[in-house]
């Protein structure tokens, strides 16, 4: 492909639950082939040569939900995060993770800690993991950040103002939410102030590379302007 490639992409892995009702599969079973599916999908982007992921992977509001899978989602971050990543250390992607450490259990805390350790010196790329994630509270929690540093608020402007976010990345260049939804659900609602949307109707277990590569073909159509005019 000779597509201009973003530098950070952000994905809202949305669809597991419906594409298992079409299927007559219980939403455990969704949400293991989005896992099986991100495997995979993190692996092309990175040899594409995409340098940023971010990837929507619990929000803060996910607790709300019946608790079993609330559970099962629990368990299977573990089995992640502990196993299924170690290709990342292959292709020398560090992971790093947006959201809050509170309510969420100690053997998910365990393994975050672990693959964030494993993964600290890698250089290729960065896997960017929003678990327990609010990009309103984000935004709260960078102000409590500035206030508790004491640093002068008049040097402050939109761009080194990133360094007080969960974590320091680029601006998101494109965004992508599957199953056809429009609306972002509190996602990096700073770093994506210019990001291009693209929000395909295809489920996420079912987003795979060629998928990706159509998105990249509707992104390299958009004319970013960043609020010129051209």
């Amino acid at each position: 492909m000779n597509n201009v490639l973003p530098k950070h992409v952000g994905i809202i892995m949305d669809g597991n639950g419906r594409w298992t009702l079409e299927r007559g599969l219980s939403r455990s079973n969704g949400h293991q082939a989005g896992c099986d599916n991100l495997k995979n999908l993190a692996s092309y982007i990175y040899d594409m040569g995409i340098k940023y992921l971010s990837v929507y992977a619990f929000s803060m509001d996910n607790f709300k939900r019946e608790s079993k899978e609330v559970n099962f989602l629990m368990e299977l971050f573990i089995k992640m995060f502990n196993k299924e990543f170690k290709f990342l250390m292959d292709k020398n992607i560090k992971v790093v993770f947006s959201g809050r450490r509170e309510n969420l259990p100690k053997k998910v805390l365990d393994s975050m800690d672990n693959i964030v350790l494993n993964t600290k010196e890698n250089t290729s790329g960065v896997l960017n993991i929003c678990l327990n994630y609010s990009g309103q509270y984000e935004i709260i929690d960078m102000i409590k950040k500035v206030i508790d540093s004491k640093v002068d608020i008049n040097s402050l402007n939109r761009d080194n103002i990133y360094k007080y976010l969960y974590q320091d990345l680029p601006p998101l260049d494109f965004v992508i939410r599957t199953s056809g939804e429009k609306r972002i659900s509190d996602f990096m609602l700073y770093q994506s102030s210019y990001a291009e949307y693209y929000f395909p109707k295809v489920y996420f277990p079912d987003f795979n590379e060629k998928e990706f590569d159509l998105a990249l073909l509707e992104y390299n159509k958009r004319k970013r302007r960043f609020g010129g005019v051209k």
